[in-house]
C-alpha cells in the first residue's frame, strides 16, 4: 500500500464511510484529559487506601465533566455528527452554540431550546388527535 495515503486499522482512510472526524474540539480534549486524570489520581488513590486521594480523583473527574460542558455552552464544542469541511478544525468556534444544537443534552440542560429536534412524528399525531377530540367536545 504506497499509495502515500494514510492507513487505519489496515484501510486507506478514503475507504471509511466516515472518516474520523467526529471529536477533536477544544472542550473535548479539555473535559478527556481532566476526566483521564482524576480517574488515575482516583485510582491510585484507591490502590493506595487514601481516602483524601480518592476524594481529590472523583473532584478533578467532575470538574473535567463540568469543564467540558462550559467549553462547549461558550462555543468550543459542537453538535453530534461530522462538521461541515470547513469547520473541522479544533480551533474553530461553533457558531450555532448560543441557540443550542438539535438533541444536545447539554443545551438543553443549559435551556438553550431553540435548536431542539422536533418531537417525534407519532406523538405529534397523537397531539392532534387529542385536539380533535377536544374540539368535537
Amino acid at each position: 500500500m504506497a499509495t502515500g495515503q494514510p492507513v487505519l486499522l489496515g484501510r486507506p482512510s478514503s475507504a471509511w464511510p466516515v472518516k474520523l472526524l467526529l471529536g477533536h474540539t477544544v472542550a473535548g480534549w479539555t473535559g478527556t484529559a481532566l476526566v483521564v486524570t482524576g480517574t488515575t489520581v482516583a485510582g491510585i488513590a484507591f490502590a493506595a487506601g487514601d481516602a483524601v486521594g480518592l476524594s481529590c480523583g472523583l473532584v478533578i473527574v467532575a470538574f473535567g465533566a463540568l469543564a467540558a460542558w462550559l467549553l462547549h455552552l461558550a462555543g468550543w464544542g459542537k453538535a453530534t455528527g461530522p462538521r461541515p469541511p470547513g469547520a473541522r478544525h479544533w480551533r474553530t468556534r461553533d457558531a450555532a452554540t448560543r441557540r443550542g444544537h438539535p438533541g444536545c443534552l447539554g443545551c438543553r440542560l443549559a435551556g438553550r431550546t431553540a435548536g431542539a429536534a422536533a418531537a417525534p412524528a407519532p406523538l405529534r399525531a397523537r397531539e392532534r388527535s387529542r385536539e380533535r377530540a377536544g374540539a368535537r367536545s
